[in-house]
């Protein structure tokens, strides 16, 4: 490729520690989606004769071909997939073959390879992510009317509906979606004609090959076209977000599901026994959701880590960008895809989520609410069902077994009229604020939830 400039043969073992095959083969059919609009546009603009053009649009198919038949095998001495399929399509067509390169560096030629390649592969993430979110929505009617314990600090602080809990993580998942198409927003333009840095002296037409190959225009700076990688950067975000919300997601399960709390179970399908003791369920996959995230938090700050002392425009450096990009993409596609039927397979034992409401206590602010009602000050209030709870844990007395007179010789605010709202399923519905996590809400946001899930998809 530089024999014009060099004297000596480059070294085997620079060969091997410079060739990029292990990362970029992948990436072939789309090079030669690339390198077919190239090689229009050259025929076009007069740059190519017909007749060059036509050949090497057939000498493109017929590797196309090889490629699909898994007949062509890349050879490390040429270093990247672009170099080994210029070299097998000279083989094919002759001396033509090696016209195809005129107007193009593999700087933007490996620059627009890759944003083809991740538009249709951020097009797939679009159904992956769009099965989980409409999974939460399911989760979330089929759980409406299920109580269980919230929790601020792992401790329990206020009873809430099931089907408000999965809505919480639908609108989560959600914003990953916004930051999806933010990702995709990024692959926008096109970088083919941007050459080295500097664009080309030949009449290259950048706009024919941008449309051509359905993107929205050229690249505006040629420096900048090959230089950046802030379209990888953003990919990489919305990896970390889905996988920093499916971590959550995962660390809850695998805690409601343990002994002490109990009142989730997983499917058998989706955990792993023991291999010495007889009892075990393990909830593998979901730790291994949560332990996959590390190495997506990681992937980006090595690109960024990467990025921030390199000089304009251009440099080596930047042939790693596509390692830890591909493991994040690989990784956050495998959850999406496991994610949806080991929630599907969820039980819930609604007795016993209710048995740890057994003291009443969760229904704390609910009372301080009622004397707020009453004219009693917040921070007033507050204390007074402070007091009474600690009370009731001295005296190993549950809220709702206090009789009036009892409420009464702690708080005397307290009417009979406190006593019905002493029960979880009036607290939960009472909670009507936009938002809250009444029924009336839960349905409401349900359907907003559907709704922005449409638009998302539709747009």
């Amino acid at each position: 490729m530089w024999k014009g400039r060099f004297r000596e043969e480059t070294d085997v073992r620079v060969q091997e520690f410079t060739q990029s095959l292990d990362l970029d083969w992948r990436l072939a059919p789309w090079d030669l989606r690339g390198s077919e609009a190239h090689a229009r546009m050259l025929a076009r603009t007069g740059i190519l004769t017909p007749e060059e053009g036509e050949a090497i649009l057939q000498g493109l198919e017929t590797l196309r071909r090889e490629l699909e038949a898994g007949k062509l095998a890349p050879r490390v001495e040429l270093e990247d997939v672009h170099m080994n399929l210029e070299a097998r399509l000279t083989e094919l067509v002759g001396s033509v073959g090696a016209k195809l390169h005129t107007g193009r560096s593999r700087n933007d030629q490996v620059a627009v390879t890759l944003r083809l390649y991740l538009r249709d592969r951020l097009e797939g993430m679009v159904d992956a992510l769009r099965g989980l979110l409409e999974q939460l929505l399911l989760q979330a009617e089929r759980h409406e009317d299920v109580l269980i314990p919230g929790y601020t600090h792992l401790q329990q602080a206020q009873p809430i509906r099931l089907g408000h809990y999965w809505m919480a993580h639908f609108w989560s998942f959600l914003q990953d979606a916004r930051r999806l198409d933010f990702a995709r927003e990024s692959l926008a333009l096109c970088p083919l004609g941007a050459g080295a840095l500097a664009g080309s002296t030949l009449p290259l037409d950048r706009h024919a090959t941008s449309w051509e190959l359905g993107f929205q225009g050229p690249t505006q700076n040629s420096m900048e076209t090959v230089g950046q990688r802030d379209s990888l950067l953003d990919i990489h975000a919305f990896c970390l977000g889905v996988a920093l919300h499916a971590s959550r997601l995962a660390e809850d399960l695998i805690l409601y599901a343990t002994q002490e709390f109990g009142w989730l179970r997983l499917s058998d399908g989706f955990c792993t026994g023991s291999s010495m003791m007889p009892q075990k369920k393990n909830p593998d996959v979901l730790e291994l959701i949560r332990g996959k995230t590390g190495g997506v938090l990681g992937r980006l700050v090595d690109l960024a880590t990467s990025l921030k002392g390199l000089p304009m425009t251009y440099n080596r450096d930047l042939q790693e960008d596509k390692r830890g990009l591909f493991a994040s993409l690989d990784g956050v596609e495998r959850v999406l895809e496991i994610l949806p039927p080991l929630l599907d397979g969820i039980a819930i034992d609604e007795d016993r989520a209710l048995a740890g409401f057994r003291d009443g206590l969760a229904l704390a602010t609910d009372v301080a609410e009622y004397l707020v009602v009453r004219g009693v000050p917040f921070r007033l209030a507050h204390e007074k069902v402070g007091k009474l709870v600690h009370w009731c844990l001295e005296s190993r007395r549950d809220l709702p077994s206090l009789s009036l007179a009892e409420w009464q010789s702690l708080i005397p605010e307290v009417e009979e009229d406190l006593l019905p709202l002493l029960d979880l399923r009036v607290s939960v519905d009472r909670r009507k604020t936009f938002g809250g996590t009444g029924i009336s809400e839960l349905r409401r946001q349900r359907a907003a939830g559907r709704r922005s899930l449409q638009v998302w998809i539709s747009r």
